[in-house]
């Protein structure tokens, strides 16, 4: 396995709301990937069911790599919101073409 890299190439941004039961999935098929430069945003939009643990737990254990993030207030805001939101986050690795 490669080292992380400092200044990933690429952003995988995964916005989630009530995905408990896929959440998990998503996350692994990214770790399981052979091309390593990169980092994982995981923008939760206001969720009440388990994945919100879920997705902490991945970024607690993955320090710099995987990212945990939320509305103020753990609020739904919707997918657009939250794509919008997450993209001006200062996200490392390269943009999403029409974003």
């Amino acid at each position: 396995m490669q080292p992380f890299a400092t200044h990933p190439t690429v952003s995988i941004v995964v916005i989630f709301l009530n995905e408990e039961r896929f959440i998990r999935e998503t996350i692994e098929s990214v770790l399981a990937q052979t091309y390593r430069d990169w980092e994982l945003l995981l923008v939760d939009d206001g969720s009440t069911d388990g994945s919100t643990a879920i997705a902490r737990e991945y970024a607690d254990q993955n320090p710099g790599r995987i990212h945990y993030l939320e509305h103020e207030a753990h609020q739904n805001k919707g997918m657009s919101a939250s794509r919008t939101w997450a993209g001006k986050r200062p996200a490392a690795g390269m943009g999403v073409p029409g974003w």
